[in-house]
Parts: structure tokens; sequence; C-alpha cells
């Protein structure tokens, strides 16, 4: 019951700071705690206010303001550029943080931006986490409906954008990967395209897309993970 009120008083202080757009990040909470900074990227029309649950739940697991980090980007445009804004991001934290490493969570398209950052842009070394929560990892056939965007024409299954990102090892280096999906999805079609080869893949029994960044067991069993 204390952690519940715990959880309930976090989620209003996150919606309260959300809504007088405070980034909550300092480097001076980040100096005296001992956890990876976490940087939070979302997917296609998504944006800082799609992670309010979350920062509340990992709050009330002991984070501070200033290990948690929203990277917001133009999700019209190619997912490698939003992935090289991603890499110039993490430097950002690290260089705030004085951290070596940052775990990435992310959700939808997210999944594409942050794969191709450790992939294809060498960030592999600077990630101790990837978790993936509905991530886009091999495509889905709803970007069908967007491709007047490039990024859904990466999207797409069976883009060259794609087959390059998803050539050999998905799950490169020493970062520890994991993935959440569900039957339920309705995004992600089907929706087996968000698990990667050599994750902890996590089978969410019945939710939607968007309903995954509200569950609250999900989002505590990927607070675990990067506790792991």
């Amino acid at each position: 019951m204390r952690r519940l009120r715990t959880l309930l008083l976090a989620v209003l202080s996150a919606v309260a700071l959300a809504a007088f757009g405070t980034s909550g990040a300092s480097a001076a909470d980040s100096a005296t705690s001992g956890r990876t900074p976490v940087v939070f990227v979302h997917g296609f029309t998504g944006n800082a206010t799609h992670w309010i649950t979350a920062k509340a739940v990992f709050r009330a697991d002991g984070y501070s303001d200033g290990e948690l980090f929203t990277y917001e980007y133009n999700w019209t445009q190619s997912n490698a550029i939003s992935a090289g804004g991603l890499a110039a991001y993490v430097r950002q934290v690290l260089a705030t943080t004085g951290a070596h490493q940052v775990d990435i969570v992310n959700h939808s398209m997210g999944g594409l931006v942050s794969n191709w950052y450790v992939k294809k842009l060498g960030g592999q070394p600077y990630v101790r986490h990837l978790a993936s929560i509905a991530g886009a990892n091999h495509g889905t056939t709803a970007a069908g409906a967007c491709l007047v965007n490039l990024s859904c024409v990466e999207m797409f299954p069976g883009s060259a954008f794609l087959a390059t990102l998803n050539a050999g090892d998905e799950t490169p280096g020493n970062t520890q990967y994991a993935t959440w999906y569900s039957p339920c999805d309705g995004v992600i079609l089907p929706f087996t395209s968000t698990p990667l080869a050599g994750a902890a893949n996590h089978l969410v029994p019945c939710q939607t897309h968007l309903g995954l960044l509200a569950d609250i067991p999900t989002l505590q069993s990927v607070e675990r993970f990067l506790r792991s």
C-alpha cells in the first residue's frame, strides 16, 4: 500500500512537471547518484509526454530527475538522421552526468533510431542496457499509411533501411538487450516484429501499442531489467 501511494504521488508530480515544461535534469542530482542515466526515445508522432508514467515508475523506485532524460526528434525525417541526433544527445548526457554509459528505453519507431545508433554509429560501448517497448525493430505494415514520410518508408517491412539495420548480429557487443511486445499491439504488425535475436524478449499477454507506455507492470519490468 505504501509503495502504491508513493507511485501515485510520483505520477502526480510528473504530470505537474510536464505541465510547466520542466526538464528535471541536473548535474547535481546525477553527481550524488550511483545509477546509470536513462535516455527515453519516443516513436512516430511521439514526444516527451509519452514517458510521463515511465518516469513516475522510475522515480518511485529511487531514480532522481537528474538520471532521467528524454530525447525528442523530428519523426518525419530519416531514422538514420534521428540516430545521429541521439548520438549527440547521449554525448551531452554523459558530459552532464559524468557517467560512462547510459541505458536507453525506446518505444515503437524509437527502436529503429536506437538500434541504428548502437549498430551503425558506434554507440554500443556507451549503452549499458537497451530496452525496446513495442519497438518496430523489424518494421510494421502499418507504416504503409504514412509513406509520405521517409521514416515510414524505412519502417515498412522489406525496406533497404531495415535490411541494413538487421544484417548480422542483432544484439552486438556487451550491451544487454530486452524487448516487450504484445499480440494486442495493433500498430506493430506483425507484433512479432519487436523481438531481437539474442535479447531477453518478454511477451505481454494483451496490451495496446500506446497502452504499453502506461502499463505499470511492464514499466516495472523494464526498470528491473535496467537494474540487472
